[in-house]
């Protein structure tokens, strides 16, 4: 199996990717944006025996924020949350400044035909999501059918 990291996203035309003007612009725009795609979810791939280990870092957000699917042979994690922007009087007195931030992130990786939705655990502890996806003789799959992974 091999874990591809994927440079495109939903909106993209497929047949933009072929295009080395349209690509180059699209990583220029990543790198120098203010919110670079790389900052929000440092991930670790690690082959352990039978297994593949893919670890994500994804402080402050809930276990309900994250999503893992698996559609079309693509692994995508996506993450997103708001700010609570109260400014009530507490107890121990007014807020005056709140440093929580809305965040989206999302990482798809190409992986392997040989991925099925089941056979993938995911839990999320200490700010930190890993699946576990086992290596595995190739299985067909339907090319439409989107799978929802359960995080633990």
């Amino acid at each position: 199996m091999m874990f591809v990291p994927m440079v495109w996203n939903d909106e993209d035309d497929m047949m933009d990717l072929f295009d080395p003007e349209k690509t180059w612009r699209r990583m220029w725009n990543s790198f120098n944006s203010d919110s670079n795609w790389m900052d929000g979810m440092k991930t670790d791939i690690v082959e352990n025996g039978n297994n593949y280990e893919l670890k994500a870092d994804l402080p402050g957000f809930a276990k309900e924020d994250i999503n893992v699917d698996l559609k079309d042979h693509v692994l995508t994690i996506s993450a997103s949350h708001k700010a609570n922007k109260e400014e009530k009087d507490q107890k121990s007195g007014r807020v005056l400044r709140q440093e929580r931030s809305t965040a989206n992130y999302q990482r798809s990786f190409r992986v392997d035909e040989d991925v099925k939705p089941e056979d993938i655990s995911a839990k999320y502890e200490n700010g930190v999501l890993t699946l576990t996806l086992p290596k595995k003789e190739a299985v067909e799959t339907k090319a439409d059918d989107t799978k929802r992974i359960e995080i633990h």
